[in-house]
């Protein structure tokens, strides 16, 4: 790892999951590492909390920006992010995922000259009304250094004609994230007890994604499953945003919630506790997707599409809102402990739990380069230093993930 000056690399996130998803890579990076926080989702509760439980230092915020439509978000960030850029110009810019956050973070490092790292390239769902399809699309076009979570990834990347040598192949940060954050045995029992379940009893669900809680009719059709499932005599637990309860509200279906245990919203560390002895997920998550790849649960995933296929071999089940949730549910729940048994030995296909190390290990060389290249008047552009590529993107071979999940 090469030595980095402090606020020499620019993180650039917005929602709670990349700041899940992150938070060992910056603590790796330490004083390195600048968090640069657009407020795509912000708010004092949920991201001060995810903030202080992982250890994020006290980002940078920008504002105006969230509870914008999908363009003011990411003009409103562009525009701060380009003044910031310019004022402070770091060696490298991280983003991840397929948020407004990261395609603004993405196009004010191409329009700096700025060396650009895209943490999680390569997704695909083939979906084009996902508005993440295009951003993940764009910002792999943009980024200087593709860092492929699996090898499907990679494929998807080559078969749009990446250069080979953009991409390295690393693993996804969230297997190391899962295994740090899982609260142990002891903290995970005292949990459970205070929500009034037991391991191996109950569902855990979640719903947020706007093409759920948007629309009526899905949401009318996903809670009418949950609440059918807690009539069955399982327990259903709901951690829910405040934004889905008055999507709720105003589609007058709060009395679907009434058989369910409706909770506040979770930090990180209880959700894992609670997902790690749950019964079945149902979720429309990308990160419950891989999470419970690490955790060895199953889970039901309901969209109309997904870019993580590398769950559905094993651990997931991808249906659409309404009476597939139930039959699908039904279906994991009667398979029972063997089944649970043998999620948990299975390795995850998202790594091996080293991808922030390796990430970390590629920005060094990165933002060396790219110093290197500042240091030379005749590297430099009119529009800043050369995007860097070369030998620190050789791929690289991902071993699977053997560690067990208490």
């Amino acid at each position: 790892m090469h030595a980095l000056a402090p606020h020499s690399v620019a993180v650039v996130l917005g929602t709670r999951p990349e700041l899940v998803k992150l938070a060992d890579l910056i603590r790796l990076l330490g004083p390195a590492a600048h968090v640069v926080h657009t407020g795509q989702h912000y708010d004092r509760e949920l991201s001060g909390q995810f903030l202080s439980e992982l250890g994020i230092p006290e980002p940078t915020c920008l504002t105006g920006v969230g509870g914008q439509s999908r363009a003011t978000q990411i003009a409103t960030a562009l525009a701060q992010l380009d003044e910031l850029f310019a004022d402070r110009p770091p060696l490298a810019v991280v983003v991840q995922g397929d948020t407004n956050a990261a395609l603004a973070g993405a196009l004010a490092a191409n329009a700096r000259g700025l060396p650009l790292l895209h943490v999680e390239a390569g997704l695909r769902s083939r979906d084009r009304n996902m508005p993440e399809e295009h951003n993940r699309v764009l910002i792999d076009q943009l980024a200087d250094v593709l860092c492929a979570a699996t090898p499907g990834n990679r494929a998807n990347l080559l078969a749009e004609g990446a250069d080979p040598r953009r991409i390295t192949l690393t693993g996804n940060t969230v297997v190391e994230v899962v295994r740090r954050h899982l609260p142990d045995a002891e903290h995970r029992a005292a949990l459970l007890g205070s929500y009034g379940v037991i391991a191996d009893g109950y569902v855990l669900a979640t719903v947020h994604r706007p093409e759920n809680t948007d629309d009526p009719v899905a949401l009318r059709a996903i809670l009418t499953e949950l609440d059918a499932l807690a009539a069955d005599g399982t327990p259903v637990l709901l951690p829910l945003h405040p934004r889905t309860r008055a999507r709720a509200e105003a589609a007058g279906l709060l009395p679907l919630l009434d058989r369910l245990r409706v909770t506040r919203p979770l930090g990180y560390a209880p959700f894992l506790a609670l997902a790690r002895h749950a019964a079945l997920l149902v979720s429309d998550s990308g990160g419950v997707q891989e999470e419970v790849t690490v955790l060895g649960r199953p889970l039901v995933v309901v969209r109309a599409s997904t870019e993580r296929p590398e769950a559905m071999t094993d651990f997931a089940d991808l249906v659409a809102p309404g009476p597939e949730i139930g039959r699908a549910a039904r279906a994991r729940l009667a398979h029972g402990a063997l089944e649970r048994e043998r999620l948990a030995a299975l390795p995850s296909p998202f790594g091996d739990g080293t991808a922030s190390l390796r990430i970390a290990e590629l920005l060094g060389e990165l933002a060396a380069a790219s110093a290197g290249a500042r240091s030379g008047p005749e590297s430099v552009t009119e529009s800043g230093p050369e995007p860097v590529t070369g030998s620190v993107t050789e791929p690289v071979r991902v071993r699977a993930g053997t560690a067990p999940v208490a």
